[in-house]
């Protein structure tokens, strides 16, 4: 059995990897086995294509401030691995990591060896994790489930939650999902539950029209952006966005969000709606302080992040083509008229040549990078991708960073975006000569 944090570590991460094996069947087996831990948690449910995260992380503040215990369940992380798995904001210990893994291990083992399911995947006994964590060894009030892909064959999908939020639906993991809207769209309304409320924002027809259809054959309430909550933008300054919110029974005025940019009103509204719902449904309240205190400390790691003023460094996690529309509406918003140096790598299985002809709108010169990850596309991919006259290739994401920040003037913006996995080991190396320069 497993004794220390690096050997648990190296099996999950040996297991075949997320996406790679749909389907509940091995979950169900294994939750079976051990007394279904996963019946035993007031859960929240949130798919969606983008806007996932941030949803999850209005809620988790907003209750925290009420006083809540809440748990979360994310991914990819930013920081640390432990991150997926949260209590409060705080990551799941080593050593709980380890005694998680140790009885979830011989379940992994097990349903290969007496069922034709094979090995789950490592999304798969991640999920199996955290439902021996929040079910058996440290039970929170609320736990929020960020879905992982798509949603009706996901290994969160066994949960039956008090409700089920669908942020979004856009063209991503086409693989996995489908190349039409439609088909995406049915993939993560697999998520409704019979009688179970259902809130989206999402604004799409074709995937309105697949939400509408399966909440009404799964009886559920269903609560749509624009119709049974809105929202109404009122400005935005240094303290970022300025809004109302109106549903059913909860009408707030002047929130304020740090999180930046247009769409993130939208995710708020997820979150406000979500907590209508809950205290109308299940009596789990949060005052008008808390929801106010709440959304004004929320800050996703990676998501517009400023790192540093001089010279002023965002980084941006936008992996897909709607992320990155939402990107560059964002920087005309809060940057108009500044020179933006963009710094960009991608994964080579996302629709990269689109994404780099958006961000290098917003421009004034752009360098292409890679990083040493399987999934990866090249610099040079991205560099032929690039219609920009002042485009550079860069291999070395380290050597660019370097000669971006020294060539970036006070008034100037260095906006760092891309692939999350991209942007984890910038923060990181970011963070880590901030610790550097504070300790001279």
């Amino acid at each position: 059995m497993f004794t220390k944090i690096d050997e648990t570590l190296q099996w999950i991460h040996g297991l075949i990897p997320h996406g790679m094996k749909p389907g509940t069947q091995r979950m169900e087996w294994m939750l079976a086995r051990i007394g279904n831990p996963e019946h035993r948690i007031r859960a929240v449910h949130v798919g969606g294509t983008n806007g996932k995260g941030s949803t999850v992380s209005y809620l988790r503040h907003i209750y925290q401030q009420a006083g809540l215990k809440v748990g979360t369940f994310i991914s990819p992380y930013i920081t640390s691995f432990n991150e997926r798995i949260m209590i409060n904001g705080v990551p799941i210990s080593d050593e709980d990591l380890i005694k998680a893994a140790n009885i979830v291990y011989p379940l992994t083992k097990a349903v290969e060896a007496e069922t034709d399911l094979g090995l789950p995947a490592e999304f798969e006994t991640v999920t199996m994790l955290s439902f021996v964590y929040f079910g058996k060894m440290n039970p929170c009030d609320l736990v929020i489930y960020e879905v992982g892909l798509g949603g009706r064959l996901d290994s969160t999908n066994v949960i039956h939650p008090l409700v089920s939020v669908i942020t979004n639906v856009a063209m991503d993991h086409m693989k996995q999902l489908g190349n039409t809207i439609t088909s995406i769209a049915r993939e993560k309304a697999g998520i409704i539950k019979n009688g179970v409320g259902i809130i989206t924002t999402a604004e799409h027809p074709d995937a309105l029209k697949v939400i509408r259809e399966q909440a009404k054959a799964k009886q559920s309430n269903l609560y749509v952006f624009g119709s049974e909550f809105t929202v109404t933008a009122t400005g935005h300054d240094a303290d970022g966005e300025h809004f109302n919110f109106d549903a059913t029974y909860l009408h707030e005025k002047d929130l304020i969000l740090q999180m930046r940019g247009v769409h993130q009103l939208k995710n708020a509204a997820a979150a406000l709606m979500t907590v209508d719902y809950l205290d109308t449904f299940f009596g789990i309240h949060a005052e008008d302080q808390e929801i106010r205190n709440g959304l004004r400390d929320t800050a996703w790691p990676g998501r517009f992040e400023q790192m540093s003023d001089k010279p002023r460094i965002i980084i941006d996690g936008a992996h897909n083509v709607q992320g990155t529309e939402a990107l560059v509406e964002t920087v005309h918003r809060y940057y108009p008229g500044r020179a933006i140096h963009v710094l960009y790598a991608a994964l080579k299985d996302k629709q990269y040549e689109k994404m780099v002809q958006l961000i290098e709108t917003v421009a004034s010169e752009i360098t292409l990078t890679t990083i040493p990850f399987p999934r990866a596309a090249g610099s040079r991919l991205l560099y032929d991708a690039s219609r920009h006259p002042l485009k550079r290739e860069d291999p070395d994401w380290k050597h660019a960073l370097n000669v971006m920040i020294n060539g970036t003037g006070d008034q100037e913006v260095l906006l760092i975006c891309g692939s999350l996995y991209f942007i984890s080991l910038v923060r990181a190396e970011l963070l880590s000569r901030r610790k550097a320069a504070q300790s001279h």
